[in-house]
């Protein structure tokens, strides 16, 4: 039952990450015109953070079933 409550706690960490990566302040510092490997900057992030967040939710969730 602890690990149950421990996976949930970590789930809202991983939210709260999430919202403060996606909130403007930080989209803003990525918002560049000069492209990286012919991609803008923002695009990479966005799909970059969205990945990290999705593979640590799956990492919670999968050790949390054990």
């Amino acid at each position: 039952m602890m690990r149950k409550g421990l996976a949930g706690q970590r789930l809202v960490a991983v939210f709260l990450t999430g919202v403060l990566l996606f909130n403007y302040p930080v989209l803003s510092l990525f918002d560049r015109p000069e492209p990286f490997l012919g991609l803008p900057m923002l695009w990479i992030f966005l799909f970059g953070i969205w990945a990290l967040l999705l593979i640590a939710v799956a990492w919670i969730a999968e050790r949390g079933a054990r």
